[in-house]
């Protein structure tokens, strides 16, 4: 790396975490434009689903009973 590079990674090591934490959300986000209708309809439906779990219209199942049925399905198929 350059000087330049170098002396940039040194400021950037020196700045508190919660400095550090925005410069790496607006590189990311300078990499990977948010896009906000996306955004905004991920956040309805992550919505819609909790309402449908506190209603009771959808009952949630436990990790472990996923995982050991997908187990399952996996050994079923490689036999």
């Amino acid at each position: 790396m350059g000087t330049k590079t170098d002396e940039l990674i040194s400021m950037v090591e020196s700045l508190p975490v919660d400095l550090k934490t925005m410069l790496v959300e607006k590189i990311l986000n300078s990499l990977h434009p948010s896009q906000k209708e996306i955004d905004a309809l991920w956040a309805e439906e992550a919505e819609n689903r909790v309402s449908e779990i506190k209603t009771g219209k959808v009952k949630t199942i436990p990790g472990d009973e996923v995982f050991k049925e997908i187990r399952t399905l996996l050994e079923e198929e490689n036999r």
